[in-house]
């Protein structure tokens, strides 16, 4: 009997993406959210841009936490570019009530 090297072991029930996505962006829309709120209003787009470099990290972390390398530059991606579209969403919404509270 011969030796093949080392395999992997194959993953017998793996771990949906979706999971790791939801967390990121639910993340980036309790953190629009709570910059709406607290933030000045000449300081607001710097929070902004710090909370979204915050859940780039965290898409980063967590996809990087689930260990799995097939996706991993797409599934980080993702996470980051759902985050930026939920953080401008909510953005432009604090924007609009602004204009109509004066």
């Amino acid at each position: 009997m011969r030796d093949n090297g080392r395999m992997a072991d194959p993953v017998l029930v793996p771990r949906s993406p979706l999971t790791g996505l939801v967390v990121t962006w639910a993340v980036a829309a309790v953190g629009a959210i709570v910059i709406g709120i607290v933030a000045p209003a000449d300081r607001m787009m710097a929070w902004y841009l710090v909370g979204f470099g915050v859940c780039v990290l965290l898409s980063f972390g967590v996809q990087l936490a689930r260990a799995e390398t097939r996706g991993f530059i797409l599934r980080v991606a993702a996470g980051a570019l759902g985050s930026l579209f939920v953080m401008g969403v909510i953005s432009v919404g604090f924007g609009v009530a602004a204009l109509f509270t004066g």
